[in-house]
This record gives structure tokens, C-alpha cells and sequence, in this order.
């Protein structure tokens, strides 16, 4: 992708930085949640599903939460600033040009799978930007069986994030492919607003055992919450 066509933007407050498209979907606070929603727990690796430029599998590796990273994308395009953007952050791990509608994924005994999957299904109107439908129309379900095949059967865990009113069919999905809902958070602007995001932890398990945690709320007035404010590094320049 030629130079122009691209930018080179921050997160955590400028600790990371990503080369990503000019126009087009781009990276947002959803994966800063979804990396947050993580914990605590270190593990050796982490595979990032539907990876685009790689912020949610290079979040975890600057927070630590993993050693190395296998991002999977399916946009050639996306793929080459991933590994730009992996080179640049000096993480050990490979970006694998993969459409996961098409092949499997080879691989397995993942601990950690983190996905931000397509919000939309493809014959949905949304979005409406019709350079932003690659990241966020797309079918559901490929995402789902990758992290099904590729995790650690016992100890593995997929986080996925995914709209709120939509939750019932990731909800299904997973169940179709021997997966359960163990953690819940509900993500909402403002404390009277309804959800607007849904974080899930998935796991290869026996139904039940749901925890449901508080609420996160992003905005008190007009300033970020204290909690979005620890996830995105306090900086008023990090991309909502």
C-alpha cells in the first residue's frame, strides 16, 4: 500500500504505534475493551482472528499478556501493514494471509484467541461506507469455528466483541461449534444509554457458570470514565 494511502496512528497514549489505511475501517477503542477485558493472565501465545493491522494481537503482547502473536487476515493489503506493524514493534510472532470463509487454520492449542469479528452479516445494510464493509460485514460463523479449532481444549479461552443487540447470535454460533459463554461485560456510552458492545469469553466447557461483571461505561458528561481512561493510555488523542 503506498504511503500515502496510509497513516501512522497511536494507541496507549503513543506507547504503540500502527500503520493503518487513510480511509476505510480503522482500529477503535473496541479492541483497547477487548484487550482490557483479557485480565491479567500471561500465556506464551496469542492468535488474533480477522486480524486487519494487528492492534489486537500487538496490544496484548505490549501489555504483556503474551510472548508472541499469530495474526490471521485475509486482506493482502492488510496483511503487508500488519507486518509492518509487527516488525516496527520489535514483538516475536508471524502474520499469516489466511480467509478463514475459505481454509482452515492450521493450527491448534492456541491458550489465548482474540477476534473482532465482522459486526454485520453480508447481506446486512450495515455499514454504510462502502470502503469500511470488508472489516465489518462478513459472516460470524468462520470466526467462531477457527477459535473452536484452534484453541487449547482445557485451558484455552476466546475473547470475542461483538454489538449488543446482536449478542444472541454469537451466542448460538458458539454453541454450534462446542463453545460457551464463561464471562460476560456489557460496554455502554453513558450509564442510561443501553449496551452498545458485548465482551465475551468463550471456552470448550460444559454450559453454565456464566459470570456477568459490571458494566464499563465510557463516558461520565463530557469526559472519558476513569476506566476508559486507564485502558487508553489517558490520552485525549487516542481514536474512539
Amino acid at each position: 500500500m503506498a504511503p500515502a494511502a496510509t497513516t501512522t496512528d497511536t494507541l496507549l497514549g503513543g506507547a504503540l504505534k500502527l500503520l493503518q489505511p487513510k480511509s476505510g475501517y480503522r482500529v477503535n477503542v473496541d479492541s483497547l475493551l477487548l484487550v482490557g477485558f483479557a485480565g491479567e493472565r500471561r500465556v506464551d501465545r496469542v492468535v488474533d482472528l480477522g486480524a486487519g493491522v494487528g492492534a489486537l494481537g500487538l496490544l496484548a503482547l505490549h501489555r504483556g499478556l503474551a510472548k508472541r502473536a499469530l495474526l490471521v487476515e485475509a486482506d493482502p493489503k492488510l496483511v503487508l501493514l500488519a507486518r509492518e506493524n509487527l516488525a516496527r514493534s520489535d514483538f516475536e510472532g508471524e502474520v499469516r494471509e489466511l480467509d478463514l470463509t475459505r481454509t482452515r487454520l492450521h493450527d491448534s492449542a492456541a491458550p489465548l484467541v482474540l477476534c473482532n469479528p465482522p459486526y454485520y452479516p453480508a447481506h446486512s445494510h450495515r455499514p454504510a461506507a462502502p470502503s469500511r464493509a470488508g472489516a465489518r460485514s462478513g459472516e460470524l460463523a468462520p470466526f467462531l469455528a477457527a477459535a473452536a479449532a484452534v484453541m487449547a481444549r482445557k485451558t484455552g479461552r476466546a475473547l470475542f466483541s461483538y454489538p449488543a443487540p446482536q449478542l444472541a447470535d454469537l451466542l448460538r454460533g458458539a454453541e454450534a461449534v462446542g463453545l460457551v459463554a464463561k464471562r460476560l461485560r456489557l460496554v455502554h456510552a453513558r450509564e442510561d444509554k443501553p449496551a452498545r458492545l458485548a465482551l465475551i469469553e468463550l471456552r470448550a466447557a460444559k454450559p453454565g457458570g456464566l459470570v456477568v461483571e459490571p458494566p464499563l461505561i465510557e463516558w461520565i458528561g463530557r469526559r472519558r470514565s476513569p476506566e476508559l481512561l486507564r485502558l487508553s493510555g489517558d490520552r485525549a488523542s487516542d481514536r474512539r
